[in-house]
């Protein structure tokens, strides 16, 4: 049927051409024997269009005019045809009327207007025919397909026992999702204060981008940033890859940013610090929890950051005692230019941190290289791994880091803090935070400070030891001990005696 309409096409388009070739040669005749007699020639001839329309009836219609054509009385014009089928258009009809003449199903008269004036009945009703076994297939591959999605529907349904024993397990699930009374006084009790400092960044990062991205200006709440354009600055360049961070912001040529204070806001949150440190002067230093299972029954004492200035290779552990959470960020030789002393793989697998402690936690920061160094260290030191904490960090713009300055393969995008259980901790909180930490880039190993948090909630209230830290690490409950911290300070009565008789007022190192 297709290459019967493609040659029939072509038949047509042949005619064309021909007919405007004759056009042609009678537009120059005419031209040439005005020329002869002196005249002007002043003819024009309309070239008929390239572009003629040979769209077909469709199948339904074309069926119902093959049995017009078998039934009815010859001969058989067009505008009868369009009178009596009801087609939808009468260019197509005629175009498959012309068809059927190729065919030779009908034999058409083209003097007086296109005419049907003879029907081969017999070769009708075998195209009738094919219609009819093509309907019947069509109408048996839908039954065909019915059936076979209601086969598939029915063996996808699941039984009465299956749909009990899901039905079972959601509640079972449901209950154990479910957070009991306990639970949520523990996760009350560890909130961040409602004064908190925490705000959110705006999406649009400037005033201006958030005016522009239909936010009425004033009613923006959250935190922007603002350029910092100076005279060596060149906009067209773009943002720097480091923003805050760039070793060379004097110099850099690229944008750079800073916070968009909002007076306003400021004001507020002055007055809600003040508010705040007078409540917490009327109130006691200590916290009380009478959750049994999950957190001690005893008061809660917060102790003022301690630290000791010291080498703590040469550090005798006995002096400290024991604690029940220890964290570090080892100075590992990673094989850079870093602006502290780096230690050996030996050094630090005989600095014996198993002597500060007997039940509690390990957290290990590690780099790429360091990360199985890590883990044997925390066998060797008789820990068990249980836990993996990544760091996701960001730039100022707190948009995900794409060029850091670490890696030797693949810039480095994120760093890992092993998580280690030694003996059998107590009172200790389970579950209530995440194991990823998304947060900004600062100086150089400045890890977040939401791990300081985070471990808090775990284990409220008890004594904690920082190695490797510096000045920004001090936090409340923890002594941190470092060589580029600034002499001893010590609240812990029985660490301050066993101390200073050791060492008297002299550094350790």
């Amino acid at each position: 049927m297709g290459a019967e309409f493609d040659a029939w096409v072509s038949i047509k388009e042949n005619k064309c051409k021909v007919e405007e070739l004759k056009l042609k040669i009678e537009r120059r005749r005419q031209k040439f024997q005005a020329l002869c007699e002196g005249k002007e020639y002043l003819g024009e001839v309309d070239y008929p269009a390239n572009q003629v329309d040979y769209t077909l009836l469709d199948e339904d219609e074309t069926q119902k005019l093959l049995t017009f054509l078998e039934s009815e009385s010859l001969p058989i014009s067009l505008e009868v045809v369009k009178e009596k089928c009801d087609l939808s258009n009468i260019r197509y009809a005629q175009n498959t009327i012309e068809r059927f003449s190729y065919q030779e199903l009908i034999t058409i008269n083209t003097t007086d207007g296109l005419k049907v004036i003879s029907v081969d009945n017999k070769k009708i009703n075998c195209l009738l025919g094919r219609y009819d076994r093509k309907r019947k297939r069509r109408k048996l591959n839908t039954q065909v397909a019915l059936s076979a999605e209601s086969a598939e529907f029915l063996l996808n349904k699941p039984s009465a026992v299956q749909s009990q024993s899901k039905k079972l397990g959601e509640e079972i699930q449901s209950l154990l999702n479910h957070k009991s009374a306990r639970e949520k006084t523990i996760i009350e009790n560890l909130k961040s204060n409602k004064n908190s400092q925490v705000r959110e960044f705006c999406e649009w990062v400037t005033r201006q981008e958030c005016k522009r991205g239909n936010v009425k200006f004033g009613s923006c709440s959250k935190l922007h940033f603002k350029k910092l354009i100076h005279a060596h600055t060149d906009p067209q360049l773009g943002d720097c890859s480091f923003l805050n961070t760039c070793f060379h912001m004097d110099t850099c040529k690229y944008v750079h940013y800073a916070i968009d204070e909002d007076m306003h806001y400021q004001r507020t949150q002055a007055k809600a610090r003040r508010e705040l440190a007078n409540k917490r002067a009327k109130n006691s230093a200590t916290m009380l929890v009478s959750d049994s299972k999950y957190l001690s029954t005893t008061n809660i004492v917060i102790t003022p950051p301690q630290w000791i200035q010291c080498d703590i290779r040469k550090l005798d552990f006995d002096v400290i005692g024991k604690f029940t959470v220890i964290m570090a960020d080892p100075p590992w030789d990673i094989h850079m230019e870093l602006p502290y002393g780096t230690m050996t793989d030996d050094e630090m697998r005989n600095m014996g941190v198993e002597r500060v402690q007997d039940d509690g936690f390990i957290f290990l920061w590690v780099t790429g290289r360091a990360v199985e160094l890590g883990r044997q260290l925390l066998q060797l030191w008789g820990y068990d791994r249980v836990d993996d904490i990544i760091w996701v960090k960001t730039n100022q713009l707190q948009r995900l880091i794409r060029t850091g300055r670490t890696g030797h393969w693949i810039n480095h995008g994120k760093e890992h803090c092993l998580v280690g259980v030694k003996g059998n901790p107590k009172n200790f909180n389970r579950g209530l935070d995440c194991d990823v930490i998304v947060s900004e880039v600062r100086d150089t190993s400045h890890k977040p400070d939401e791990i300081y948090g985070m471990i808090e909630r775990l284990s409220p209230g008890t004594r904690k030891l920082e190695l490797f830290g510096r000045e920004h690490n001090t936090q409340n409950n923890w002594l941190t001990l470092g060589n580029q911290l600034d002499g001893v300070h010590l609240e812990w009565e029985d660490v301050k005696s066993r101390y200073f008789s050791k060492y008297g007022m002299s550094l350790p190192f």
